[in-house]
């Protein structure tokens, strides 16, 4: 390494995942902003100059950069402003309604009370709140809270009087607007949302700016330093577009981030089309990558589209939110058009009608590069995962999903459903590049729940999944690292600690190869962020 330049950067003393193939090393150095070489603690002495920075790892394992594949980013940061509902922060009703009471309280007349996250599984009473009960507590402003998948909502009366929903309003394809007894019981799913999505109070640009910039930060705390905002346009239609822009422009775009551009009914398409905004422009702070397509719910809310009905209710199969000519039609159109695809399907019967659309437009126009997704993908058939191989259809996976949802999917669909579901192991082995994601809001940001159920596949009640689909450490911060960026076309960035890509770095408190997952889960935690070759967040400061 005589001829190399001095390293700007030089971690050591620890062990660095370089990727799978490449296994681990010791010590890497960093220059420039990419990684400039690997080897033992002796390897790295020539590089270290008077200006290097040498960072003791101390036993602790380093990683390339967290890429969360699949998540929302701008409305993680927006939520941050909302009520937390989460199950760990409102185990019962009783404390669900009394944050909506304390916030309520606390705000104006006629303001929204937003609250995201809660669980119907969860709660002590074991169903989802009613319209009266947010009445109740919150008489004076709208209340929209939102279930954790974000497919379900509830809304109180005043929220539904400004969106003009009765026991009257038709219910549009897609959706669904609950009653009881003939009166409105304040829940609805999917598109059933949309009259009252148009009433919510809209973000200003900077609203949406600083929403990027701290999620993004709380992405870096992590070691989180690349992520795909899987809908943009869904809060705010094309303003979210130029909220990016003016982020990476004035220095307040935390992460790399790859576009998912919100397309279907209300989608921004058209106009991201004739701007020129398409799959691959941009450069690898902020670039534009595939379009989202919506084809049906979530599996926790019986509104993912199942070909057997769920348990207990043989008239549900879940919802389905566009017709197959439809869907059809505009798997053509995008695919025709070079976008990259990532299709949300989670029930076997959305799965299928997404291979089928995808299927037709790869015979139409063939382009066995394109890595077409599907989003989620929890439910598939193993036909399905064969056909996925032969069309080089990638599944973008959340396997959190199993510790925070696994007992509510035994409950709402059986066992022989449920175990199998997410199964990692199946598509890995099957050659498919299954990358590791959150969806946060929908489940939190924080890596550790995902790690630990991809290696023990257990909920966080302890019920173990199929545990054949297990995937060692290694393997699993394969999909959170070198697969993302593969699903994302970034992989000849970033992904890999190897000389000449992306100088982005994850140092944790533990070696988590050697680790016991039950402290990888409960007692670890990132300790430096390194993006670029700069660090972008340090624990102790």
């Amino acid at each position: 390494m005589a001829n190399y330049p001095k390293a700007d950067t030089v971690l050591t003393n620890g062990r660095v995942f370089r990727g799978l193939r490449e296994g681990f090393s010791e010590a890497v150095a960093l220059w420039s902003g990419r990684v400039l070489a690997t080897g033992t603690a002796a390897d790295m002495e020539p590089l270290i100059g008077p200006d290097t920075r040498v960072i003791d790892l101390r036993g602790r394992l380093a990683t390339p950069g967290l890429y969360d594949a699949h998540m929302h980013l701008l409305p993680y940061g927006i939520g941050m402003g909302d009520i937390d509902a989460r199950p760990a922060a409102a185990r019962t009703l009783e404390a669900l309604l009394g944050k909506i009471r304390e916030r309520a309280q606390a705000s104006a007349p006629g303001q929204w009370v937003m609250a995201r996250g809660y669980d119907q599984f969860e709660l002590d009473v074991k169903r989802h709140p009613f319209r009266e009960e947010l009445d109740a507590v919150a008489p004076d402003n709208p209340v929209y809270l939102v279930r954790a998948c974000g497919h379900v909502s509830i809304a109180n009366s005043k929220a539904l009087e400004l969106a003009g929903i009765d026991e009257s309003t038709p219910v549009p394809q897609g959706g669904a607007i609950e009653q009881q007894n003939g009166r409105l019981t304040g829940l609805m799913a999917e598109t059933g949302r949309e009259r009252l999505k148009a009433v919510l109070p809209d973000p200003t640009d900077e609203d949406l700016v600083t929403a990027i910039e701290r999620a993004g930060r709380a992405c870096l705390a992590y070691g989180i330093t690349s992520v795909m905002d899987a809908a943009v346009g869904m809060r705010a239609g094309y303003r979210e577009i130029a909220a990016y822009r003016t982020a990476q422009r004035t220095g307040r775009l935390p992460v790399r981030v790859n576009q998912c551009l919100l397309g279907g009914p209300g989608g921004i398409l058209d106009q991201a089309y004739a701007d020129g905004v398409v799959t691959g422009a941009g450069d690898d702070m902020l670039r534009v990558g595939p379009v989202k397509i919506f084809t049906d719910g979530s599996a926790g809310g019986r509104t993912a589209a199942m070909s057997v009905p769920y348990l207990g209710e043989p008239e549900t199969v879940g919802l389905s939110l566009l017709k197959d000519p439809e869907m059809d039609a505009l798997v053509a159109d995008y695919h025709a058009k070079g976008y990259q695809l990532a299709v949300h399907a989670i029930g076997d019967a959305a799965i299928e009608q997404t291979l089928n659309a995808m299927e037709a437009a790869l015979v139409a126009h063939p382009d066995p590069g394109r890595r077409h997704r599907i989003e989620h993908c929890g439910f598939n058939r193993p036909d399905q995962i064969a056909r996925m191989v032969r069309l080089g259809v990638e599944p973008v996976p959340q396997p959190v999903f199993i510790y925070d949802f696994g007992d509510l999917y035994v409950s709402v669909l059986g066992e022989a459903r449920s175990l199998a579901s997410y199964p990692m192991r199946t598509w890995l082995d099957a050659g498919l590049s299954a990358a590791a994601s959150s969806d946060a809001p929908v489940c939190d940001i924080d890596p550790f729940p995902n790690l630990y159920t991809m290696v023990t596949r257990k909920t966080s009640r302890g019920t173990v999944m199929a545990g054949g689909e297990a995937l060692s450490m290694a393997e699993a911060l394969h999909a959170f690292t070198q697969l993302g960026a593969y699903v994302n076309k970034s992989e000849g960035h970033r992904g890999r600690l190897v000389p000449g890509l992306a100088a982005d770095v994850a140092v944790f408190s533990r070696d988590l190869i050697a680790a016991d997952p039950e402290d990888v889960l409960h007692d670890t935690r990132c300790e430096l962020t390194i993006r670029g070759g700069e660090v972008v967040y340090d624990a102790e400061t």
